[in-house]
């Protein structure tokens, strides 16, 4: 079973950053297009980024594209987010895992990490 530990939530003012970790027990790591998903409160996950097996190709949501980065390291099985000029709408909890062609998570969901912006 694949475990995933996600790590650096917080709670910050709008405006400012936070970078969020995810280690993937999965081998090989390298393998697998790597993604962050979220989920505000009362509302569905949402797929938020992604990044290709090499890091050669990224992918974000509009409402996240020009503040958050994805990147990884497959040498540590780590996947991380940036995340600048947060909003209070960022606020939800945040996932990792690894994405599938319909865009969902292709393993059971860690506990994932809180983040909270306050206005």
């Amino acid at each position: 079973q694949v475990q995933l530990v996600e790590s650096g939530g917080g709670l910050v003012q709008a405006g400012g950053s936070l970078r969020l970790s995810c280690t993937a027990s999965i081998r090989p790591f390298s393998r697998y297009r790597m993604g962050w998903f979220r989920q505000a409160p009362g509302k569905e996950r949402e797929y938020v980024a992604s990044i290709s097996w090499s890091g050669g190709s990224t992918y974000y949501i509009d409402s996240v594209k020009g503040r958050f980065t994805i990147s990884r390291d497959n040498v540590k099985n780590t996947v991380s987010l940036q995340m600048n000029s947060l909003k209070p709408e960022d606020t939800g909890v945040y996932y990792c895992n690894g994405v599938g062609e319909s865009k969902i998570g292709l393993w059971n969901w860690g506990q994932g990490t809180q983040v909270t912006i306050s206005s």
